[in-house]
């Protein structure tokens, strides 16, 4: 396997060519990497491969890792299990 071939998100097999062609054509953030790509959209929601990815940015761009912009989060932050969810939700309709 080449330097290419590896894969820096686990969760979705995105390759470090697949984050080099993304550079390429001028996406510059783990945000904009991560619509085109779904790398951290996987279970573990990018904790694995967020650093890889930034890492590949800032050395693309030539610019110290700490400039790479972070992506932003959504709630829920971290997981939940489905039925914490669906029983808030029976909680609700019971209340109406």
């Amino acid at each position: 396997m080449n330097k290419q071939e590896t894969i820096l998100c686990r969760c979705e097999d995105i390759t470090r060519e697949q984050i080099l062609a993304c550079l390429e054509e001028g996406y510059q953030t783990i945000d904009e990497i991560k619509r085109i790509t779904r790398a951290g959209m996987g279970p573990c929601q990018g904790r694995t491969c967020r650093m890889l990815i930034a890492q590949e940015i800032a050395s693309y761009l030539n610019i110290p890792i700490e400039e790479v912009l972070m992506p932003t989060f959504r709630p829920p932050v971290k997981p939940l299990p489905m039925g914490l969810l669906a029983d808030a939700y029976n909680e609700k309709e019971a209340e109406q």
